[in-house]
């Protein structure tokens, strides 16, 4: 196991600016995402982890022994690639010794722990085969055990699932989290999947234009997000964008008075998940409740997405769970009826 300390790292290429100021602690045994889309920095971030990108400032520390200027070989990283980066020309046990041969691990402790790690990702009997054929789940196996082999103090993963058809991809990213938990290695996950990072790590680090603009664990981000872009990347939310009034209340450019807790002056936006959303034929005891017309159901599998209009024309969606009381009749387009929330269930935003 291993400590990664990341001080006010930065890159840029020319004028543009890749990385911003990145600052964070990765403890013993971690597993951390940074998650964000396209563009955002996460692999430039991760790359000069690895050493394959040179910080344009900043540090990087791995054990307290700062590895900024040192070349990969010499960080104790393992990484496994978004395209795997397997040779096609070798065998699956070929492919995992060449690491192992280029830190110039002697032949038995090489074999010992070709073993090892193959036995680990259950590809010890395929190790004759090439990468052309094996299916995807099992070339990704592949490229986690050789970036095993060579033991080392962090595990980063670039995109790992990317290249996975949506079943395999549920399948493999909890076998990658059981096999890190069990070997307790210190590891960073890039990912633009929310799911990924929800379900997979112990902290997660959302970037945005080149800068983290949240760390915390996947309730803590969902929850109470810092700002409007994590909450808008981070699963779904309504949005209200307004005012907060001289007697602290807020109320939406169109009008609609919102109830919400934390609310505090300057504030000029106002956030509830669809999942808090319920739907009455009568006002509920909840602090909102909104006149709502039902403009369309989606049928979602385990819930209804059910997307509504306020009296003030703002657009509201609503998740409801698909149950017997749910039923396509009572949620028929042109229905009314009221949107109820609590206020402590909104989040509010000065942007």
């Amino acid at each position: 196991m291993a400590h990664v300390s990341i001080d006010n790292l930065k890159k840029t290429y020319g004028a543009s600016t890749a990385v911003s100021d990145v600052s964070l602690n990765v403890a013993d045994g971690e597993l951390i995402a940074f998650l964000g889309p396209s563009g955002c920095g996460k692999t430039t971030t991760l790359r000069m982890i690895a050493g394959f990108v040179e910080p344009s400032g900043g540090t990087i520390r791995i054990d307290n022994v700062d590895v900024t200027r040192l070349p990969p070989h010499r960080r104790h990283t393992g990484m496994v690639f978004q395209r795997y980066a397997l040779f096609p020309h070798l065998s699956v046990a070929r492919n995992v010794s060449f690491g192992l041969e280029m830190h110039k691990v002697p032949a038995a402790e090489r074999e010992r722990r070709i073993r090892q790690a193959l036995e680990m990702v259950r590809m010890w009997e395929l190790r004759e085969r090439y990468p052309r054929q094996l299916s995807g789940g099992q070339q990704q196996r592949v490229a986690i055990a050789r970036a095993l082999a060579i033991e080392p103090k962090v595990f980063l993963l670039d995109e790992p699932l990317s290249n996975l058809d949506a079943r395999l991809r549920v399948e493999v990213r909890a076998e990658i989290r059981a096999l890190q938990q069990r070997l307790g290695l210190t590891t960073i996950l890039v990912t633009h999947d929310q799911d990924e990072a929800l379900t997979m790590a112990d902290r997660i680090a959302v970037m945005y234009d080149g800068r983290i603009q949240q760390i915390g664990t996947a309730d803590e981000l969902y929850e109470r997000p810092a700002n409007h872009f994590v909450a808008h990347f981070l699963g779904e939310m309504n949005f209200f964008a307004g005012r907060t009034d001289a007697n602290g209340r807020f109320v939406s450019e169109r009008g609609a008075p919102i109830a919400a807790a934390g609310l505090r002056a300057g504030m000029n936006m106002v956030g509830v998940r669809p999942e808090r959303v319920a739907l009455n034929v009568v006002p509920a005891g909840d602090e909102n409740n909104l006149p709502v017309v039902v403009q369309a159901m989606v049928y979602r599998g385990a819930w209804i997405e059910v997307r509504l209009a306020t009296e003030q024309g703002e657009a509201l969606v609503c998740h409801l769970q698909n149950d017997r009381l749910c039923t396509p009749q009572r949620l028929a387009s042109g229905a009314r009826a009221f949107a109820s929330f609590r206020a402590d269930d909104c989040v509010c935003f000065a942007n």
